[in-house]
């Protein structure tokens, strides 16, 4: 029989009058696990949230990896480059792709009565992947691109439709500043909102026969590939794969391809998500200190008001390593109760914010309108463990007390 845990249960059970300062700290001790646990749960849950979305957004609007000309800058105005179908062919052999779609971009201004507004046309074949933009599509349907007819509908933004007062089927026109100025009509399909303002202000979607026309390309002259992977995780060594295929060599032209990452393109985005993990481990640091001193000081308390207990615990030939253990199985019990709290408040509020939004944030700051959320349940658990472990190691600080309590003495204090 286990005397320790005999006694733990008999301490925990008790309900006698003479231990009032203890239980209010005990009880002040399991709501401070709880609220701790509650918001090392949540923090985890909205940067993994943050990152999630902001990645998604980024990502499905333009892609994991571009492809283009080594000579292109940050303009729109892009210099060709030709489809290599043996070069997409290797590519399509690399297991992390997803797809790989080509892409055209053309500079211009938009007007609309009396009211101008510069956008980027982004030309787009027909085998485009528009499962992002439908799923952002508000108003209105997705371009309807042919092979055998060139086609005039555009998708713009919320951003843009507002701007220019546009609605569904209406139409607008597009001017480009090139010699001569050319000018192309389309008649709005859809309205789109990703809520990434950078994107949003500017970009607008066509059949890319219209950009290829305006330069005076070939058909089969683009302004790059773009490439979606898999998983997010894999960019890097994605990135190493098909720069060694079509990076790495000049073409018969004298041209070289670039290669380049989501986060190459737009550094300011993911720096700013990166942050949010210094944050999240300074939350974390914080709470587990916190945690620490209050499993310690309510185990001093649980020690001071049982000093007496101790003594004859003593007197009857206890080791000292068996009365400690009395006062941590007393300890995990509480630290318990106070994690079971902790789980059902904080699967209750990420259950709610998840499928209600009940939280919501500014878009134009925060690329979105409500607190995303999002943990797996190996990090649940983990964080668990991790709070058991640490506590663990923390209850042998004052439990250690135990040793240096004199059993005539403690019979005798009061």
């Amino acid at each position: 029989m286990n005397i320790a845990l005999f006694i733990a249960k008999k301490i925990f059970l008790s309900q006698s009058k003479s231990h009032r300062i203890s239980k209010p700290i005990t009880i002040v001790n399991i709501i401070g696990i709880a609220i701790s646990f509650l918001v090392m749960f949540i923090s985890i849950a909205i940067v993994l949230g943050f990152k999630n979305e902001i990645r998604y957004r980024v990502s499905g609007f333009a892609s994991h990896i571009v492809v283009n000309n080594y000579d292109a800058n940050y303009s729109y105005e892009t210099q060709p480059i030709e489809i290599n179908k043996k070069d997409i062919d290797s590519l399509k052999k690399i297991k992390s792709i997803k797809n790989i779609q080509f892409f055209a971009t053309k500079p211009g201004i938009i007007k609309v009565k009396n009211i101008l507004h510069g956008a980027v046309l982004k030309g787009v074949y027909k085998e485009y992947d528009w499962s992002f933009l439908k799923n952002n599509l508000i108003e209105g349907k997705i371009p309807s691109i042919k092979d055998s007819v060139k086609s005039n509908e555009i998708l713009i933004s919320k951003k843009i439709s507002n701007i220019l007062q546009l609605k569904v089927g209406e139409p607008l026109y597009l001017y480009f500043i090139q010699d001569p100025p050319r000018m192309r009509k389309f008649y709005v399909s859809g309205i789109y909102e990703t809520m990434i303002e950078e994107f949003d202000n500017i970009f607008v979607f066509a059949d890319i026969r219209h950009v290829q026309k305006l330069n005076d390309w070939q058909s089969n002259q683009v302004s790059g590939y773009e490439i979606n992977l898999h998983s997010f995780d894999s960019i890097y060594s994605a990135k190493q794969k098909i720069y060694s295929i079509i990076g790495s060599k000049f073409n018969t032209d004298g041209t070289k391809l670039k290669v380049t990452t989501i986060q190459e393109r737009y550094p300011h985005i993911f720096d700013w998500i990166g942050l949010f993990n210094t944050n999240l481990w300074v939350i974390l640091i914080l709470m587990m200190v916190v945690s620490g001193f209050n499993i310690i000081s309510g185990l001093l308390v649980l020690v001071l008001e049982r000093v007496n207990m101790i003594g004859l615990l003593k007197t009857f030939g206890f080791y000292d390593s068996n009365i400690r253990k009395i006062f941590i199985y007393l300890s995990v019990t509480y630290i318990s109760f106070g994690l079971i709290i902790g789980n059902i408040l904080s699967y209750t509020i990420f259950y709610l914010q998840k499928n209600y939004q009940i939280i919501s944030l500014n878009k134009a700051s925060y690329y979105i309108d409500y607190v995303p959320v999002y943990i797996e349940w190996w990090q649940i658990l983990a964080l668990n463990v991790s709070i058991i472990i640490i506590t663990f190691f923390v209850l042998l600080i004052p439990s250690s007390v135990i040793s240096k309590i004199e059993p005539v003495k403690a019979i005798k204090f009061n």
